[in-house]
């Protein structure tokens, strides 16, 4: 799987650690890891502990588990298998997420990078996906990247990954309301978005500076009322405003 880049997958630049879940940069980035295989589990929380900012705070077995240790222990992150018994990772993920109020941040564990489940997983919720060979500095990094308030998923990997998915999905025949309210600049913003492009590529694409892509992205988020780039690339594909496997030369 090609490797992600913090300062391309999010919606933004990295921001600091806080808000209502966040950590306060005085305070380590609390994680949950779920995961059938309490190995697994184990040498995660081995890992994790070699940062001083980081501090796994619980584990789950599965699905179900995970849900309710996440209502009580109210994590930053939670690192969640997508197969699990009782209740798989998907499904939890939408509890999760679904609940009134702040909610911790999820990356889902695959065992491939084409895995079937990963669409559903963003759909879901999901923030990003791993896989579970990934090299610890890469877990560090992602684990930081999606607790600053980005998305973890690199061009490359939305391009072929998510396309891959929507692929197979029918799409809307047009675009909801909330897509509907966007500006012409911030749909044409929201397509490039789609199709895996940084914010200095979409600026290129528009002749317009990085600060004002910002400013469209995150006008695009609050519009369309997604926690991050991910969200709205599902968006982007379900209704038809990118098609995927093609890359238009212009907008």
């Amino acid at each position: 799987m090609p490797d992600f880049e913090p300062g391309v997958a999010g919606e933004q630049d990295p921001v600091p650690y806080g808000g209502p879940l966040g950590p306060t940069p005085a305070e380590p980035i609390r994680v949950l890891v779920v995961d059938d295989h309490a190995l697994f589990r184990r040498g995660l929380e081995i890992v994790l502990a070699q940062e001083e900012d980081i501090q796994v705070i619980g584990e789950a077995g599965d699905g179900a588990e995970a849900v309710e240790k996440a209502a009580d222990l109210l994590p930053d992150i939670v690192l969640m298998d997508v197969r699990m018994p009782r209740r798989g990772g998907i499904e939890a993920a939408r509890r999760i997420t679904g609940r009134p109020g702040p909610a911790p941040r999820i990356i889902m564990l695959t065992t491939f990078d084409l895995d079937e489940h990963v669409y559903d997983a963003l759909a879901a919720g999901a923030s990003g996906f791993l896989l579970k060979d990934m090299a610890a500095e890469r877990l560090f990094e992602a684990v930081r990247v999606v607790a600053s308030g980005e998305a973890l998923l690199a061009p490359t990997v939305t391009r072929r990954l998510i396309g891959e998915f929507v692929r197979m999905r029918p799409q809307a025949a047009a675009a909801g309301a909330a897509l509907s309210a966007l500006t012409p600049r911030e749909t044409d913003t929201l397509r490039l978005v789609a199709e895996g492009l940084s914010n200095a590529e979409i600026a290129e694409r528009l002749v317009v500076s990085a600060e004002t892509v910002k400013t469209h992205v995150s006008r695009v988020l609050t519009k369309l009322g997604a926690r991050d780039r991910a969200q709205v690339i599902v968006l982007a594909y379900e209704h038809g405003l990118v098609i995927p496997g093609r890359r238009p030369d212009a907008v």
